[in-house]
């Protein structure tokens, strides 16, 4: 590993670094890792155009699968842009919480478009017109883990209001898929919301391995194909409780 930038912020411990492998493929890769040791995104050098990570490959399937003229698009948490990157001719509206995450993007990744939005991405969605996006994603961590307030029964309602009568939201999560309370509770939180929902995760060796999970929810049923996801699998989570806001998690919204 060749390490060409470290940079702190309040948010992240960021690395930029290449490797001649990722997750045992050969090739030159630039990747961007965060102080968990989780790869936030990864470019191949060989083909820069490429999106090379499981979970935006799996959700650019599940978009364009069930609803394939879909034209703009909510995203909170930038990384390196793999998605609104892949899609030059869509609508994105990119909301990412630190600064110094775009400044890398650009420098290290060559992401050039004009559509990113810094600040708080819950405070961002709420300022929009309601019914105005067919997707959001959800692709938000910091050396903490996920936002609370990004997991809560009223952010999924802020969401629905925003989301057109056909669209849906696409939430990156990382966790384990048996007895993992707040993955559960994630879950079953969107379920009180939307009519529907599937999860997927990527294949580990151990049931308690933490791995890559996607939650998708709509009010219409959700298809996919299985050879289309990149590895990932459906999988069906235990019910968990209800996250609600709190006061002391709405304040962080403002540091």
């Amino acid at each position: 590993m060749h390490v060409l930038a470290r940079e702190s912020s309040k948010y992240n411990e960021i690395t930029i670094y290449e490797a001649g492998q990722l997750d045992g493929k050969l090739g030159k890769y630039r990747c961007m890792q965060f102080s968990d040791d989780a790869v936030q995104g990864a470019m191949d050098l060989n083909d820069p155009k490429r999106v090379v990570l499981e979970y935006p490959r799996a959700m650019i399937h599940l978009m364009e699968h069930n609803h394939s003229t879909f034209e703009h698009v909510f995203v909170i948490g930038h990384g390196i842009g793999a998605i609104a990157g892949h899609y030059s001719d869509k609508r994105f509206t990119v909301a990412e919480i630190d600064e110094k995450v775009v400044e890398l993007s650009r420098i290290w990744f060559h992401y050039r478009q004009n559509n990113i939005a810094v600040g708080d991405g819950r405070q961002l969605l709420m300022h929009e017109e309601p019914r105005l996006y067919d997707y959001i994603i959800v692709d938000a961590f910091t050396k903490k883990g996920s936002p609370l307030h990004l997991t809560t029964l009223e952010f999924y309602a802020i969401a629905k209001e925003k989301l057109r009568p056909q669209g849906s939201i696409l939430i990156n999560l990382m966790g384990r898929i048996k007895n993992d309370r707040r993955i559960n509770a994630i879950h079953t939180t969107l379920g009180e919301t939307f009519a529907f929902t599937k999860v997927f995760a990527l294949p580990a060796e151990e049931m308690s391995d933490i791995r890559n999970i996607i939650i998708m929810g709509n009010d219409k049923s959700i298809d996919f194909q299985p050879r289309a996801m990149a590895g990932f699998t459906e999988i069906q989570l235990d019910a968990g409780h209800i996250i609600r806001d709190r006061v002391s998690s709405l304040s962080c919204m403002n540091e």
